[in-house]
């Protein structure tokens, strides 16, 4: 059984059947009955037709489910007759279903758990399992949010950045329970930007491209975190990298500038460094006002104050701080770090550990407890608590 295959079909099944009149939620039903008797008919008896096989098993399960509720013998009558299934070189209603999928109405957790489900294909127990939640809880969830997007007509374009955010959303859990989620947030944008040639998705997947590269080298075996100057960049995929950069040049080359492709850039000059030293910290503080230009981010104004810091003097990368928020996540490890630049280890230990208090998940609070550690071993050594000079 080719579950890839079956992964590949499953949005465009369901965007026949949302086309010839099924509202999500049952079509979304009716592919996963006809997807269960595919894992049972086909090892013995495999369809020419793949897509045909499922668009016609899809709709019979969808006619018994309308003829089965009162509530819709009105539908039934409008699809009383069957259609001929169409082939597999038919039109492709993919991209809708990932409009569908991250509509505004829902959150930003049901919108993910919603194109894993419908576009990804993943199983309800596979998203549960990635994001370490009851099974129970993730189907309520994908539950509501089929219906809160059953009755949403896509008669109007659809918003390509709110996809991507849902994308980057899935891309950014990494790895969890069974299920490469970066892996499949690569996937899914390699998809839409055959579908779309988007500037900003060729963007988002250069930006994922080059960020998954570094994973080999990303945490040491007992899972705590190497910094980004510490990494070995021989572990870092360099055809992976190579991707990345030809598909971020391509992209670039439409000269219609996002976020996206911006991040990307910033990506790839690292990447493009055969070691920490050798950074173009100059042109990474460019790309950043480039960034902050087209989104204001608060969040790329304290990365563009790491860089500033680093190309012009960790004083300056302080005085790049002003005006941000100190709730922003990050901010205390940003200024510890900056102050360790300078030469302030006192400073700079306290901090450490008050951001480790503040840190989101285990991992960077434990990096962040190390460094504070480390420092308060230098100023034992020393035997001074003054500011070195």
């Amino acid at each position: 059984m080719d579950e890839a295959l079956l992964r590949s079909l499953t949005p465009a099944v369901i965007g026949v059947l949302v086309r010839r009149g099924a509202d999500f939620a049952a079509a979304e039903d009716a592919v996963q009955d006809a997807l269960v008797e595919a894992v049972r008919l086909w090892p013995d008896d495999p369809p020419q037709d793949a897509k045909g096989w499922l668009v016609a098993v899809a709709w019979r399960k969808f006619l018994d489910a309308a003829r089965a509720e009162a509530s819709r013998r009105r539908r039934e009558v409008l699809v009383e007759v069957e259609p001929v299934p169409e082939p597999v070189g038919a039109v492709d209603d993919t991209l809708e279903l990932y409009f569908l999928c991250a509509h505004p109405s829902l959150s930003p957790a049901s919108a993910v758990a919603l194109t894993l489900r419908a576009v990804g294909g993943l199983s309800t127990r596979q998203i549960a399992r990635a994001y370490l939640v009851p099974e129970a809880t993730m189907a309520q969830r994908i539950s509501r949010a089929k219906q809160t997007v059953s009755g949403v007509r896509l008669n109007q374009p659809g918003d390509v950045a709110t996809v991507l955010r849902v994308l980057y959303l899935v891309f950014n859990e990494g790895y969890s329970g069974d299920v490469d989620l970066a892996a499949e947030a690569i996937r899914l944008t390699r998809q839409l930007a055959v579908m779309t040639r988007h500037e900003e998705v060729a963007g988002l997947l250069a930006l994922m491209l080059l960020h998954h590269a570094r994973r080999p080298a990303r945490t040491r075996a007992d899972g705590s975190l190497v910094p980004l100057a510490e990494q070995d960049r021989g572990r870092w995929d360099t055809g992976m990298i190579a991707e990345g950069v030809q598909v971020l040049q391509a992209a670039l080359a439409r000269d219609r500038l996002g976020e996206f492709q911006a991040q990307a850039a910033i990506a790839a000059l690292h990447a493009d460094a055969r070691t920490a030293a050798e950074t173009d910290w100059v042109q990474i503080v460019e790309w950043y006002d480039e960034l902050v230009r087209l989104t204001g981010s608060p969040v790329a104004r304290l990365n563009r104050a790491v860089a500033v810091g680093e190309a012009d003097g960790a004083r300056a990368g302080l005085a790049a701080l002003a005006g941000l928020d100190p709730a922003l996540p990050r901010y205390t490890a940003v200024v510890a770090y900056l102050h360790e630049r300078d030469g302030d280890l006192v400073t700079a230990a306290r901090l450490y550990a008050r951001a480790a208090r503040e840190a989101s998940n285990l991992a960077e609070a434990g990096h962040l407890t190390r460094q504070a550690a480390r420092l308060n071993a230098l100023l034992r050594l020393s035997g001074s608590r003054r500011r070195p000079s």
